[in-house]
């Protein structure tokens, strides 16, 4: 029987909230990245694509300790932020926001680049001799057949900010209520020698990992296999 805190439950409920606003953000933010990298044929895209995947092989304490120099009262957003009259994003609900979003955009951008590029360039072809623009070859093609790489894009990148752990340390230390999300909190248990309470608070994020891959899983199985019998 779980025997979790009041820590516990605010640590899970401000990551459940971290990974709702930082999902929300990506496939806003994504989406036209990801369709420029599988439509375009710029040498740039080399470049981007690079730039995009640099987080999944960068460790997280590097890429936290570049964003919190940068957001900090030298750095480039923290001076931004100065000059607009703004709270600093270090050690902020907001700078963690910005920190996961950095670091969960690769898993974001590759379902929907891959969802995108699966479907074709000849279908976007004959859309635009028909006098289809952009935004309408964009809604009336792409996001439709496109929709299992945006179901898969929305899951694996809430999942992946739920278990986010250097960046969040790095930008926004273990402020109880403000930044101390489930993976903190169990460091924190285990630093204390808490060790039941860490079971219990790995043991749900082991559940929903496995099932969340599982349901991804058996989504693209079925997809690939209706994709089949058409």
């Amino acid at each position: 029987m779980l025997s979790l805190s009041p820590a516990d439950y605010s640590a899970i409920v401000l990551t459940l909230k971290l990974a709702a606003v930082v999902t929300f953000i990506l496939i806003i933010l994504g989406t036209p990245i990801a369709y420029w990298l599988a439509t375009s044929r710029s040498r740039l895209t080399s470049v981007v694509n690079a730039l995009v995947a640099l987080p999944l092989v960068l460790p997280p304490t590097v890429l936290g300790f570049y964003l919190l120099m940068a957001m900090g009262p030298t750095g480039p957003i923290g001076q931004l932020t100065q000059a607009l009259n703004l709270n600093g994003l270090a050690f902020t609900f907001s700078g963690l926001v910005v920190g996961s979003v950095f670091y969960s955009l690769p898993f974001v951008v590759q379902p929907i680049k891959n969802a995108i590029l699966a479907i074709g360039q000849r279908p976007l072809e004959v859309a635009a001799t028909l006098g289809a623009s952009p935004l309408d070859r964009f809604i009336s093609i792409i996001l439709p057949n496109a929709k299992p790489g945006f179901l898969s894009a929305a899951v694996l990148g809430f999942a992946h900010t739920v278990g986010e752990f250097g960046v969040i340390l790095m930008i926004g230390g273990n402020i109880p209520d403000q930044t101390r999300v489930v993976s903190v909190q169990i460091y924190d248990h285990v630093e204390s020698l808490e060790y039941t309470q860490a079971h219990q608070l790995s043991g749900l994020m082991l559940i929903f990992a496995f099932v969340v891959l599982l349901l991804v899983y058996q989504f693209n199985r079925k997809q690939s296999q209706v994709n089949h019998v058409f």
